[in-house]
Parts: structure tokens; C-alpha cells; sequence
């Protein structure tokens, strides 16, 4: 598999590995485990090569796009300049090289009288005793997201170094106070912590009993993981989190909602009965490393999931959603309608469409004549519920350890399975270089989300009476909310597609008095104006590569 080998940093020898550690030291002056962009820039120049080599260099050692070099990264780096040095082109397939991991470190004109110079730097990276990865302490960012005192001293956004730490200072001096005050986390999504920026990307699998979504995750890791069954009745009956950790076990829902360090803290709002049916399973894998997998129960038909369900099995889907990276909707060929139920599931996923794949699993079990007949109807199924004009892209194949059926498909159905197998599987090697876009494009979606609500509550607090008949008036204004929202829109120029659904907005709503709310705030507003049309632009351009 070579998923963990595209996102991973690439081994040396013990003895490079000391090397490369006190190149690392030199090349980050402050000790924060990171060589950003300007340090790198000083650093590089030693090694002679053009700056379009070195431009090379550092989009492909940081290819997750973070915006600096960790010691993997940096490792990785001066691998791809030894190559650079005696002539090689640099591309991504360089990596793949054999005898990447033997190269003598390249030839760095001044380094050794630097080092000299510089033994005290150097003593803040050590090699383990095993000659594993150095231990480099990367800053603690968890004081922003603690008390008022701790925020208030403010750092200036060039002090950060990465694009995510720059985002986690934008969102608790810009957003953050805009959430809590229009109280965006109880309509919207919970207030963001420290752990729900620094996750591994998500994958979160979808679909109908007996599909495969196991068995899908199981192929990828090349074996089993704690907790997992298959089988043809439904067997999988919570939410499992396939996720890295030092051993193999699992983690019960109530346990792992209330650690800090894990991104599932916003999961406690649904309740002691979901918690119940949710768990966390752990192993060592070099795959999960860069990607945590979702394993949810099959969608049940009919009444089956409303009365046999304790808990939101639609609002817990739409939560995962807006965390995940990629989401797969995994049908098979004898499973190919989609239930009352399933069709309400897939609603809930409205907003993260550019997330949706489909995979049309177990295709081995139909010959070709009828493939063609059943791909067609599982396009013309699927029309009816995703709402637009696009082609949904459908992944074929049959995604388990057995062999593929060749005398059911014939070997044009063999060789088309391989096909589609290898580029699902390039989009989910994608996935941990895509994080780092893929936050800040989730952080944006937020904020203009959040802006529009700030306008909502705004309104309706502005269309309540100062002193007689506020329950008439509040429910009035409930019952025509689609026309409060037409009038949100038009006062202030805001595209209807980003207003938020009424109905479950107007459940929620009945729930508080509006007169309490918070009437609204231009500075508040303007502050997260500011951070969308400069702060976060700027941020990038503090990021990209320094060779640009």
C-alpha cells in the first residue's frame, strides 16, 4: 500500500539520521521542531542548486502544503537535493527511488564551520537511542483556546508557523467571539477546540447493511482492526473510529468524547445513547498515521430506523460530515434503492458535495451485460436524490482481499475493476496532501456561515417590540421565517445558498427567547470581513513556497 509511503517522511540510516538532526537544528534557529519558508531559504542556499530546483525540492517535501518542514519533511528534502546534486530531475516518482534511503547527505558549502559555531543550537535535537525520529517539541497552542487572561495577550499572526496554527489565532481573536455571542454553536456546529484543527483527515463511510464498508476499510489496512465484523445481516451497529494509536483495543463513546486531545469532544450533545454506540478502535498502522476512517452502521429501510434507534442516526452523519475529508457511499449490486431514510441521510450531507464519492462495491457478482443494466439504474437512483445537474463519478470495483471473478466479468471487467480501483485509491492518497487546503476551506465555510447567522439573529432581535406582546411577535416571526431570511438577504446582498435550513433553524429557534439575543455588532461583523479578505490571504502568501 503505498497511501502511508506517499505522506510519510523517508527513512536513513542512523548515521545520516544524526546528521540530518544537526542540519535541522541549524536550519531552525528557534527550536520550534519547524523550518519554515524563510528559514529554509538561508539554509538551501548552501547547497548550490537553482532556485527552481529548490522550488521543486520544497513542493514535494512539503507536500501536505502546511507551510513549513518538520524533521520527516526536512529529511526527505535533503534526500531530494542529494539527487538534484549529481544531475537527477526532481518529480514526485524521485521518492519511489530504492536507493533513496542509502544517499549521502548532499554537499552543504559552510555547514560544518556553521555547526562548529553552533553546538548549543544542536543540543535542542537528539536522535532517540534507537536512531528513531528526533523529538522535536512543536509549540503548544493550547493556551488559546484556555482562559480570557491567556487570550488576551495577543500575538501578531507573523509570529505563528504553520497555516494551521495561523488559522487557530484567527479564529479565537476574530471568529470565536462572534460564535459565542450569536450563539452560532447551539444552531450550527459546535465552538472549535485545539484537538478539532490538529486532526488527522477524516473518511467516513456511508451506506445500506452489507455493502462492504468493513470490508472496504479492512483491504486498505491489509488486515483486520479491534472491533471489526462482517457478515450479511447487520453487523456493524455503532459508529467505529479506525484511528492510529501504540497498541491494539478499543476506546468506549464516553470515554473518548471527553478527552481534549481527540476531535469528538462535540459528539457529548447527542446524548448517553449514542455515546453507547460509538467507540474508538486503535492500532498501529503506518496508513493511519495520515488518515482516521469512519465505520458506520448499515442504513436500515423504512420505520426500522427511526423506532430502533435511541439516538439522531441523521444528525450524528451530518456531525461526522462536516469533520471528514472524503465521504463514501457504498452501494452493491443487489442493494440499489435507497430507502426513505437513506435519502434523508444523503440530504443531510447537503453543503459538503465537493466530500461525496460513490462506489459501487461487490460488482463481481454480476456478470457484465448485467452491470451495464445495473450501473444505469444506480445513476438513475441517485439522480433523484442528489440534487444536482453533475454526473455523480461512480467508482467500480469489488473492494476486498479476494481475487476478482474473472469468469463472471471477463478480463475487460477485470481490467476496468483495476482501473477504477486505482483511482479511488488515488484520491484517497490525496486526502493528507489536500488536509491542509482542505481546513482552511472548511474554516472559510465556517465564517461566512457564522456571518450570515450573526445577520439572522441581528433581525429578529431588531424585530421584536421594546416593551408589549413579545411572545406573539417572536412567534410570528418564527412561522415566517423564509421571509425574515428573504429580507436578511436583500438588506444585506447575502447568496440564499448560504443561508442555513429553515426548518431546522426554526426548531431550534423555538427553543429561546429571540428578545435575549445579542443585538448585532458591525465591529464584530467587520472583524470577520477583515480576517476573510486579508488575515487569511495573507496567511497563505506567509506559507507558500518560499521559492515562488
Amino acid at each position: 500500500m503505498e497511501i502511508a509511503r506517499a505522506a510519510a517522511g523517508v527513512a536513513c540510516s542512523k548515521e545520516h539520521q544524526r546528521i540530518y538532526a544537526e542540519w535541522f537544528a541549524l536550519a531552525d534557529p528557534d527550536g520550534d521542531g519547524r523550518v519554515t519558508g524563510a528559514d529554509a531559504t538561508s539554509f538551501f542556499a548552501m547547497s548550490g542548486l537553482s532556485r527552481a530546483d529548490l522550488k521543486q525540492v520544497w513542493a514535494i517535501a512539503d507536500s501536505k502544503r502546511q507551510g513549513y518542514l518538520g524533521f520527516a519533511e526536512f529529511v526527505t528534502a535533503m534526500q531530494l537535493v542529494s539527487l538534484a546534486q549529481v544531475g537527477n530531475e526532481i518529480t514526485q516518482d524521485s521518492l519511489k527511488r530504492e536507493d533513496l534511503n542509502t544517499l549521502d547527505p548532499p554537499v552543504m558549502e559552510g555547514v560544518e564551520e556553521l555547526i562548529n559555531r553552533s553546538k548549543a543550537v544542536v543540543k535542542r535535537v537528539h536522535p532517540d537511542e534507537n536512531g528513531g525520529t528526533p523529538q522535536v517539541q512543536a509549540p503548544s497552542m493550547y493556551h488559546w483556546f484556555g482562559s480570557k487572561s491567556a487570550q488576551k495577550a495577543q500575538m501578531p499572526l507573523t509570529s505563528v508557523t504553520s497555516v494551521i496554527d495561523g488559522l487557530k489565532r484567527l479564529y479565537v481573536e476574530k471568529l470565536k467571539p462572534l460564535e459565542v455571542a450569536y450563539r452560532f454553536n447551539d444552531f450550527g456546529s459546535p465552538l472549535l477546540t485545539t484537538s478539532d484543527f490538529d486532526a488527522k483527515p477524516m473518511v467516513m463511510l456511508l451506506g445500506q447493511y452489507s455493502t462492504g464498508k468493513t470490508t472496504f476499510i479492512k483491504h486498505l489496512l491489509k488486515t483486520s482492526y479491534p472491533g471489526a465484523h462482517v457478515g450479511p445481516e447487520p453487523t456493524t451497529d455503532r459508529f467505529i473510529v479506525v484511528m492510529s494509536g501504540p497498541d491494539e483495543r478499543t476506546i468506549p463513546g464516553n470515554t473518548i468524547a471527553v478527552q481534549a486531545n481527540m476531535p469528538f469532544t462535540g459528539l457529548t450533545t447527542f446524548g448517553g445513547a449514542f455515546l453507547s454506540k460509538f467507540e474508538c478502535s486503535q492500532m498501529p498502522h503506518p496508513l493511519l498515521e495520515h488518515i482516521t476512517f469512519v465505520d458506520t452502521p448499515g442504513v436500515l429501510s423504512g420505520e426500522k430506523q427511526r423506532t430502533q434507534r435511541s439516538y439522531d442516526f441523521t444528525g450524528v452523519t451530518s456531525w461526522f460530515a462536516a469533520k471528514c475529508d472524503l465521504i463514501l457511499l457504498l452501494f452493491d449490486p443487489h442493494k440499489l434503492d435507497i430507502s426513505d431514510e437513506f435519502k434523508r441521510v444523503i440530504a443531510s450531507l447537503r453543503g459538503h458535495d465537493d466530500k461525496i464519492r460513490v462506489v459501487l462495491n461487490k460488482a463481481d457478482q454480476v456478470d457484465t451485460q448485467q452491470l451495464m443494466r445495473v450501473y444505469g439504474a444506480q445513476m438513475w437512483s441517485l439522480g433523484k436524490v442528489l440534487n444536482t445537474p453533475e454526473v455523480v463519478r461512480v467508482y467500480i470495483g469489488s473492494f476486498n482481499d479476494k481475487p476478482v471473478s474473472e469468469s463472471a466479468v471477463g478480463p475487460i471487467g477485470k481490467d476496468l475493476f483495476e482501473r477504477e480501483q486505482d483511482d479511488l485509491l488515488c484520491d484517497l492518497k490525496d486526502i493528507p496532501k489536500k488536509a491542509c487546503d482542505r481546513r482552511v476551506n472548511e474554516f472559510v465555510k465556517r465564517a461566512r456561515a457564522a456571518k450570515i447567522h450573526a445577520y439572522i439573529i441581528g433581525h429578529l432581535k431588531k424585530e421584536m417590540p421594546a416593551m408589549m406582546g413579545k411572545a406573539k411577535a417572536q412567534q410570528r416571526l418564527i412561522d415566517n421565517l423564509r421571509d425574515e431570511f428573504a429580507k436578511v438577504q436583500r438588506e444585506y446582498h447575502l447568496p440564499a445558498g448560504d443561508f442555513p435550513d429553515v426548518e431546522h433553524f426554526k426548531e431550534i429557534l423555538g427553543g429561546y427567547n429571540i428578545d435575549k439575543f445579542e443585538k448585532l455588532k458591525p465591529k464584530m461583523v467587520q472583524a470577520v470581513d477583515d480576517m476573510l479578505a486579508y488575515d487569511i490571504p495573507e496567511l497563505l502568501k506567509n506559507f507558500r513556497n518560499p521559492y515562488e
